[in-house]
């Protein structure tokens, strides 16, 4: 069994960093199990570096990576919005006409996190729920985990914590696809940070990750300002993570020795 664990400062550094792990001469399937990368500053990385990234994923048909770190958190929507409470109405009114677009017919992370699938039309919107509670927090004794209500349903809203539910039992029944990422757990620190876990079934570094940490940090950093809150670490956990893509033109950038190099 190959695996690893890497911390680096930004998201540049850890995606680098993962990718080397997994492209190693001891392990020619360039697959690990059970992965863990942790970025100090999930909000960073390198503009330079990402369109370089962006050039070679666009070459060969891929979403850009804004795309991709969209379906996490739609930062520009964001932008746009008075608060959670008005992007997470914003977002479900315009989620029927996004899951028309090719590859999101079942549906975005993001959209799991405003409208989790539930007895009601509209869903469950952990995301205001989570901020919630965050603030709550933050306005009086400092509890680091009392979030984790694992056997909460998400129809309990009341209750769903501030655990984000992706996976939905009974109707994510396929092997591959969406969604890969099955949840994100929040912890707050006693210096007012707050922390995010994120566990995937499944990664695919170049198709997918680079724009996931993105968007994972964004999501972050939303819910901890919506909190009052500062932004803390990101931990991403795969169950299997696999370099793919085109390695020969990637190992210059992941080596350091191409373009970006000059």
């Amino acid at each position: 069994m190959h695996t690893f664990s890497v911390t680096e400062r930004d998201v540049t550094q850890a995606w680098v960093a993962a990718c080397n792990k997994l492209d190693r001469k001891d392990n020619p399937d360039r697959t690990g199990l059970h992965t863990v990368v942790r970025i100090a500053d999930p909000t960073s990385d390198d503009a330079v570096f990402r369109a370089e990234l962006d050039r070679l994923r666009t070459a060969r048909g891929l979403w850009p990576l804004e795309t991709v770190a969209g379906t996490l958190f739609p930062a520009a929507l964001a932008a746009r919005c008075a608060g959670p409470e008005d992007l997470a109405e914003r977002y479900r009114q315009m989620y029927p006409v996004i899951r028309r677009y090719p590859g999101s017919h079942r549906g975005t992370y993001f959209g799991r996190l405003v409208s989790y699938p539930a007895v009601s039309k509209t869903g469950v919107d952990q995301l205001g729920t989570v901020i919630s509670r965050l603030r709550a927090q933050a306005s009086g004794t400092k509890i680091a985990a009392a979030y984790e209500i694992d056997i909460a349903a998400a129809t309990d809203a009341e209750d769903v914590g501030a655990d984000l539910l992706v996976h939905t039992a009974g109707k994510d029944n396929s092997y591959i696809g969406f969604p890969c990422l099955s949840h994100i757990s929040l912890q707050l620190d006693r210096d007012r940070r707050v922390h995010a876990a994120a566990l995937y079934r499944s990664h695919f570094m170049f198709e997918r990750a680079y724009g996931n940490y993105l968007g994972l940090g964004r999501l972050l950093a939303y819910i901890a300002e919506q909190a009052g809150l500062a932004c803390g670490t990101l931990t991403v956990m795969a169950g299997h993570a696999r370099l793919d893509g085109p390695i020969t033109q990637l190992r210059p950038l992941l080596t350091g020795t191409g373009r970006l190099a000059a």
